[in-house]
Protein backbone atom coordinates (compact mmCIF):
# COMPACT_ATOMS: atom_id res chain seq x y z
CA UNK A 1 0.00 0.00 0.00
CA UNK A 2 1.40 3.65 -0.83
CA UNK A 3 2.12 6.05 2.24
CA UNK A 4 0.09 8.77 2.31
CA UNK A 5 3.71 11.26 1.93
CA UNK A 6 4.43 9.46 -1.15
CA UNK A 7 1.37 9.96 -3.00
CA UNK A 8 1.33 13.70 -2.07
CA UNK A 9 4.93 14.05 -3.45
CA UNK A 10 4.12 12.49 -6.17
CA UNK A 11 0.92 14.30 -6.74
CA UNK A 12 3.43 17.75 -6.04
CA UNK A 13 5.76 16.79 -8.18
CA UNK A 14 3.18 16.92 -11.31
CA UNK A 15 2.00 20.18 -10.35
CA UNK A 16 3.11 23.54 -9.81
CA UNK A 17 1.21 23.93 -6.45
CA UNK A 18 -1.04 21.56 -4.15
CA UNK A 19 -3.91 22.74 -1.87
CA UNK A 20 -5.09 21.38 1.42
CA UNK A 21 -8.79 20.38 -0.42
CA UNK A 22 -6.90 18.40 -3.75
CA UNK A 23 -5.04 16.74 -0.68
CA UNK A 24 -8.21 15.89 1.11
CA UNK A 25 -9.92 14.33 -2.12
CA UNK A 26 -6.20 12.87 -3.60
CA UNK A 27 -6.35 10.40 -0.11
CA UNK A 28 -9.42 9.35 -0.21
CA UNK A 29 -11.90 12.57 1.05
CA UNK A 30 -10.60 12.27 3.65
CA UNK A 31 -10.65 15.53 6.55
CA UNK A 32 -8.80 18.72 5.66
CA UNK A 33 -7.47 18.67 9.33
CA UNK A 34 -6.05 15.22 8.53
CA UNK A 35 -4.44 16.54 5.20
CA UNK A 36 -3.36 19.22 6.95
CA UNK A 37 -1.37 17.00 9.29
CA UNK A 38 0.29 15.36 6.32
CA UNK A 39 1.32 18.49 4.66
CA UNK A 40 2.54 20.11 8.05
CA UNK A 41 4.85 17.00 8.67
CA UNK A 42 6.13 17.40 4.88
CA UNK A 43 6.94 20.82 5.46
CA UNK A 44 8.60 19.85 8.94
CA UNK A 45 11.07 17.23 6.91
CA UNK A 46 11.63 20.35 4.49
CA UNK A 47 9.79 18.74 1.64
CA UNK A 48 7.36 20.91 0.99
CA UNK A 49 7.31 24.82 1.32
CA UNK A 50 4.20 26.00 2.46
CA UNK A 51 3.26 29.72 0.43
CA UNK A 52 0.70 32.53 1.05
CA UNK A 53 -1.30 33.46 4.33
CA UNK A 54 -5.10 32.69 5.61
CA UNK A 55 -6.56 32.74 2.31
CA UNK A 56 -5.44 30.97 -0.55
CA UNK A 57 -2.09 28.73 0.79
CA UNK A 58 -0.85 26.26 -0.61
CA UNK A 59 2.55 24.04 -0.94
CA UNK A 60 4.74 23.07 -3.56
CA UNK A 61 7.89 20.86 -3.72
CA UNK A 62 11.10 22.95 -1.57
CA UNK A 63 13.14 21.79 -4.73
CA UNK A 64 10.41 24.20 -6.72
CA UNK A 65 10.39 26.44 -4.00
CA UNK A 66 13.36 28.59 -5.64
CA UNK A 67 12.07 28.71 -9.16
CA UNK A 68 8.41 29.94 -8.57
CA UNK A 69 7.85 33.74 -8.90
CA UNK A 70 6.70 35.09 -5.64
CA UNK A 71 6.00 38.93 -5.03
CA UNK A 72 5.52 41.41 -2.67
CA UNK A 73 5.18 45.32 -1.52
CA UNK A 74 4.76 46.18 1.79
CA UNK A 75 5.24 49.49 3.42
CA UNK A 76 3.70 50.71 6.67
CA UNK A 77 2.75 54.53 6.30
CA UNK A 78 1.66 57.24 8.54
CA UNK A 79 -2.13 57.83 8.01
CA UNK A 80 -2.51 61.60 8.43
CA UNK A 81 -2.97 63.13 5.01
CA UNK A 82 -2.91 59.67 3.14
CA UNK A 83 -4.21 59.47 -0.45
CA UNK A 84 -5.09 56.17 -1.64
CA UNK A 85 -4.48 56.59 -5.28
CA UNK A 86 -1.17 57.93 -4.89
CA UNK A 87 -0.30 54.95 -2.23
CA UNK A 88 -1.38 52.94 -5.09
CA UNK A 89 0.17 54.44 -7.43
CA UNK A 90 3.61 54.12 -5.53
CA UNK A 91 3.46 50.55 -4.62
CA UNK A 92 3.04 49.78 -8.18
CA UNK A 93 5.80 51.74 -9.44
CA UNK A 94 7.78 49.39 -6.85
CA UNK A 95 6.15 46.03 -7.92
CA UNK A 96 6.18 45.67 -11.94
CA UNK A 97 4.11 42.63 -11.26
CA UNK A 98 1.10 44.83 -10.76
CA UNK A 99 1.38 46.01 -14.29
CA UNK A 100 1.52 42.70 -15.89
CA UNK A 101 -2.26 41.83 -14.19
CA UNK A 102 -5.16 41.21 -16.60
CA UNK A 103 -7.34 44.52 -17.17
CA UNK A 104 -10.16 43.12 -15.21
CA UNK A 105 -7.91 42.00 -12.20
CA UNK A 106 -6.23 45.12 -12.25
CA UNK A 107 -9.09 47.09 -12.51
CA UNK A 108 -11.05 44.88 -9.62
CA UNK A 109 -7.67 45.47 -7.22
CA UNK A 110 -7.53 49.21 -7.77
CA UNK A 111 -11.40 49.78 -6.49
CA UNK A 112 -11.36 46.93 -3.49
CA UNK A 113 -7.37 48.70 -2.48
CA UNK A 114 -8.53 52.61 -2.94
CA UNK A 115 -11.83 51.47 -1.13
CA UNK A 116 -10.28 49.87 1.95
CA UNK A 117 -7.61 52.26 2.48
CA UNK A 118 -9.77 55.20 2.60
CA UNK A 119 -11.82 53.02 4.84
CA UNK A 120 -8.65 53.54 7.28
CA UNK A 121 -7.91 56.47 6.17
CA UNK A 122 -11.17 58.70 7.36
CA UNK A 123 -12.57 56.45 10.11
CA UNK A 124 -10.11 54.56 11.75
CA UNK A 125 -7.71 57.30 13.57
CA UNK A 126 -5.06 55.07 13.86
CA UNK A 127 -1.81 56.95 13.69
CA UNK A 128 -0.30 53.95 11.01
CA UNK A 129 -1.53 51.88 8.74
CA UNK A 130 0.50 49.19 7.10
CA UNK A 131 -0.05 48.08 3.22
CA UNK A 132 0.90 44.88 1.06
CA UNK A 133 0.03 43.53 -1.93
CA UNK A 134 1.49 39.95 -3.06
CA UNK A 135 1.31 37.79 -5.75
CA UNK A 136 2.15 33.79 -6.21
CA UNK A 137 1.69 31.75 -8.85
CA UNK A 138 -2.32 31.33 -8.20
CA UNK A 139 -3.26 34.21 -6.53
CA UNK A 140 -3.04 37.93 -5.83
CA UNK A 141 -3.62 39.58 -2.41
CA UNK A 142 -3.69 42.94 -1.02
CA UNK A 143 -3.67 43.37 3.15
CA UNK A 144 -4.78 46.92 5.06
CA UNK A 145 -3.92 47.02 8.56
CA UNK A 146 -4.51 49.87 10.95
CA UNK A 147 -4.21 49.97 14.99
CA UNK A 148 -7.41 52.40 15.44
CA UNK A 149 -10.91 52.21 16.89
CA UNK A 150 -11.69 48.99 15.06
CA UNK A 151 -14.70 49.05 12.01
CA UNK A 152 -17.24 46.99 13.69
CA UNK A 153 -16.91 48.92 16.73
CA UNK A 154 -17.07 52.14 14.88
CA UNK A 155 -20.20 51.20 13.37
CA UNK A 156 -21.85 49.50 16.65
CA UNK A 157 -20.65 53.18 18.36
CA UNK A 158 -22.25 55.37 15.11
CA UNK A 159 -25.11 53.29 14.78
CA UNK A 160 -25.82 52.98 18.34
CA UNK A 161 -26.57 48.92 18.11
CA UNK A 162 -26.30 46.18 20.67
CA UNK A 163 -23.31 44.57 19.46
CA UNK A 164 -20.07 43.93 17.25
CA UNK A 165 -22.49 40.79 15.42
CA UNK A 166 -25.02 44.05 14.52
CA UNK A 167 -22.49 45.94 13.18
CA UNK A 168 -21.47 43.17 11.04
CA UNK A 169 -24.84 42.45 9.76
CA UNK A 170 -25.53 46.19 8.81
CA UNK A 171 -22.29 46.20 6.81
CA UNK A 172 -23.52 42.89 4.99
CA UNK A 173 -26.59 44.64 3.97
CA UNK A 174 -25.26 47.56 1.89
CA UNK A 175 -25.03 51.08 2.15
CA UNK A 176 -23.96 51.11 6.00
CA UNK A 177 -21.32 54.51 7.07
CA UNK A 178 -20.89 56.35 9.84
CA UNK A 179 -19.82 59.05 8.12
CA UNK A 180 -23.54 59.51 5.62
CA UNK A 181 -22.59 63.36 4.71
CA UNK A 182 -19.10 62.50 2.95
CA UNK A 183 -19.61 58.29 2.10
CA UNK A 184 -22.32 56.04 0.43
CA UNK A 185 -21.45 53.00 2.68
CA UNK A 186 -21.27 50.58 -0.49
CA UNK A 187 -17.48 50.38 -0.38
CA UNK A 188 -17.12 47.42 2.12
CA UNK A 189 -20.30 45.79 0.45
CA UNK A 190 -19.06 46.20 -2.88
CA UNK A 191 -15.04 44.73 -2.36
CA UNK A 192 -16.67 42.04 -1.07
CA UNK A 193 -18.42 40.61 -3.63
CA UNK A 194 -15.45 41.53 -6.25
CA UNK A 195 -13.29 39.26 -4.08
CA UNK A 196 -13.21 35.48 -3.94
CA UNK A 197 -12.11 35.79 -0.21
CA UNK A 198 -12.68 38.85 1.56
CA UNK A 199 -11.79 38.93 5.15
CA UNK A 200 -12.20 41.87 8.07
CA UNK A 201 -10.82 40.68 11.28
CA UNK A 202 -11.22 43.59 14.08
CA UNK A 203 -11.27 42.95 17.73
CA UNK A 204 -12.09 39.46 18.64
CA UNK A 205 -14.69 39.34 15.64
CA UNK A 206 -14.21 38.28 11.94
CA UNK A 207 -16.13 38.46 8.91
CA UNK A 208 -15.04 35.96 5.97
CA UNK A 209 -16.88 36.08 2.40
CA UNK A 210 -16.04 33.36 0.76
CA UNK A 211 -17.39 34.04 -2.86
CA UNK A 212 -15.71 30.63 -4.57
CA UNK A 213 -18.41 28.68 -2.48
CA UNK A 214 -20.79 31.58 -1.61
CA UNK A 215 -21.06 31.36 1.70
CA UNK A 216 -20.54 34.34 4.57
CA UNK A 217 -19.01 33.32 8.24
CA UNK A 218 -18.83 35.22 11.14
CA UNK A 219 -15.75 33.98 13.37
CA UNK A 220 -14.53 34.30 16.63
CA UNK A 221 -10.50 33.99 16.32
CA UNK A 222 -8.51 33.08 18.84
CA UNK A 223 -5.97 35.89 18.53
CA UNK A 224 -7.18 39.47 18.57
CA UNK A 225 -6.57 41.83 16.08
CA UNK A 226 -6.90 44.98 17.42
CA UNK A 227 -7.63 47.74 15.13
CA UNK A 228 -8.60 46.43 11.69
CA UNK A 229 -7.34 43.99 9.31
CA UNK A 230 -8.59 43.81 5.63
CA UNK A 231 -7.80 40.28 3.59
CA UNK A 232 -8.53 40.33 -0.30
CA UNK A 233 -7.71 38.15 -2.85
CA UNK A 234 -8.78 37.12 -6.46
CA UNK A 235 -6.85 34.53 -8.76
CA UNK A 236 -4.81 35.97 -11.17
CA UNK A 237 -6.93 34.37 -13.85
CA UNK A 238 -10.39 35.57 -12.82
CA UNK A 239 -13.32 35.59 -15.48
CA UNK A 240 -14.98 38.45 -12.85
CA UNK A 241 -15.08 41.69 -14.05
CA UNK A 242 -15.89 44.76 -12.11
CA UNK A 243 -19.26 46.30 -14.18
CA UNK A 244 -20.70 43.01 -14.10
CA UNK A 245 -20.72 42.52 -9.90
CA UNK A 246 -22.04 46.22 -10.05
CA UNK A 247 -25.27 45.25 -12.19
CA UNK A 248 -25.95 42.73 -9.68
CA UNK A 249 -27.17 45.12 -7.78
CA UNK A 250 -29.09 47.39 -10.29
CA UNK A 251 -33.04 47.06 -10.64
CA UNK A 252 -33.06 49.35 -14.19
CA UNK A 253 -29.58 49.17 -16.52
CA UNK A 254 -30.84 52.37 -17.66
CA UNK A 255 -31.11 53.77 -14.21
CA UNK A 256 -27.85 52.87 -12.52
CA UNK A 257 -27.40 53.04 -9.12
CA UNK A 258 -26.90 50.99 -6.14
CA UNK A 259 -30.56 49.90 -5.22
CA UNK A 260 -30.79 46.02 -4.88
CA UNK A 261 -29.20 44.15 -2.25
CA UNK A 262 -29.42 40.56 -1.17
CA UNK A 263 -29.57 39.22 2.82
CA UNK A 264 -28.53 35.75 3.84
CA UNK A 265 -31.20 35.44 6.54
CA UNK A 266 -28.96 32.82 8.67
CA UNK A 267 -27.01 35.57 9.65
CA UNK A 268 -29.14 37.92 11.77
CA UNK A 269 -29.71 35.22 14.18
CA UNK A 270 -27.49 33.15 16.26
CA UNK A 271 -28.49 30.05 18.08
CA UNK A 272 -32.02 30.62 18.31
CA UNK A 273 -34.98 29.98 15.50
CA UNK A 274 -36.64 32.76 13.28
CA UNK A 275 -39.68 33.02 15.33
CA UNK A 276 -40.45 36.87 16.42
CA UNK A 277 -41.60 40.43 14.39
CA UNK A 278 -38.43 41.72 16.60
CA UNK A 279 -35.89 39.25 15.06
CA UNK A 280 -37.67 40.40 11.34
CA UNK A 281 -37.41 43.80 11.93
CA UNK A 282 -33.66 43.50 12.86
CA UNK A 283 -33.33 42.40 9.32
CA UNK A 284 -35.48 44.65 7.86
CA UNK A 285 -33.55 47.78 9.36
CA UNK A 286 -32.14 50.17 6.84
CA UNK A 287 -33.46 48.36 3.87
CA UNK A 288 -36.32 50.66 3.47
CA UNK A 289 -33.58 52.64 1.30
CA UNK A 290 -33.56 49.54 -1.50
CA UNK A 291 -35.79 49.11 -4.91
CA UNK A 292 -35.26 45.24 -4.62
CA UNK A 293 -34.20 43.01 -1.83
CA UNK A 294 -33.49 39.17 -2.30
CA UNK A 295 -33.88 37.05 1.10
CA UNK A 296 -31.92 34.58 0.75
CA UNK A 297 -32.95 31.29 3.03
CA UNK A 298 -29.99 28.51 2.63
CA UNK A 299 -29.93 26.65 5.83
CA UNK A 300 -32.32 28.11 7.02
CA UNK A 301 -35.03 25.25 8.33
CA UNK A 302 -37.78 26.99 9.38
CA UNK A 303 -38.95 30.62 10.50
CA UNK A 304 -42.09 31.42 12.56
CA UNK A 305 -45.27 33.01 11.23
CA UNK A 306 -44.69 36.11 12.79
CA UNK A 307 -40.99 36.39 11.34
CA UNK A 308 -42.30 35.75 7.73
CA UNK A 309 -45.99 38.08 8.17
CA UNK A 310 -43.43 41.03 9.38
CA UNK A 311 -41.31 40.59 6.30
CA UNK A 312 -43.58 39.91 3.55
CA UNK A 313 -46.83 41.50 4.77
CA UNK A 314 -46.23 44.48 6.93
CA UNK A 315 -43.03 45.49 4.96
CA UNK A 316 -44.74 45.18 1.92
CA UNK A 317 -47.28 47.00 2.81
CA UNK A 318 -45.93 49.99 4.15
CA UNK A 319 -43.28 49.92 1.10
CA UNK A 320 -45.62 48.79 -1.89
CA UNK A 321 -42.98 50.01 -4.34
CA UNK A 322 -40.00 47.52 -2.83
CA UNK A 323 -39.92 44.14 -4.93
CA UNK A 324 -39.44 41.30 -2.26
CA UNK A 325 -37.88 38.11 -3.39
CA UNK A 326 -37.35 34.68 -1.49
CA UNK A 327 -34.37 32.41 -2.09
CA UNK A 328 -33.29 28.79 -1.31
CA UNK A 329 -36.13 28.17 0.81
CA UNK A 330 -37.13 24.71 1.86
CA UNK A 331 -40.91 23.33 2.57
CA UNK A 332 -41.74 24.42 5.81
CA UNK A 333 -40.27 27.90 5.38
CA UNK A 334 -41.58 28.33 1.57
CA UNK A 335 -45.15 27.44 3.40
CA UNK A 336 -45.16 30.30 6.33
CA UNK A 337 -43.59 32.69 3.35
CA UNK A 338 -46.63 31.69 0.99
CA UNK A 339 -49.20 31.77 3.82
CA UNK A 340 -47.80 36.04 4.70
CA UNK A 341 -48.35 37.00 0.73
CA UNK A 342 -51.66 35.25 0.74
CA UNK A 343 -52.92 37.94 3.01
CA UNK A 344 -51.31 40.55 1.58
Amino acid sequence: MIKPTEVILKFALKKNSITTAEIAQKLGDISRQAANRHLRNLVKKGLLVKRGHTIGSYYILAKKAALLPSDKVKTRLLRQDLEEHKVFTALRDQAPFIRELKDNVNSILFYAFSEMLNNAIEHSKSKWVEVEINRDTINLRFIISDFGIGVFRNVLHTRHLKSELEAIQDLLKGKTTTAPHSHSGEGIFFTSKVADIFILDSFGFRLRVDNLINDVFIEKPENINRGTRVEFSITLDSKRHLNDVFSRFVVDPKEPGFNKTEIKVRLFVVGSVYISRSQARRILSGLEKYESIVFDFDKVTTVGQAFADEIFRVFKNSHPKIHLEAINMVEPVKFMVDRALEVL
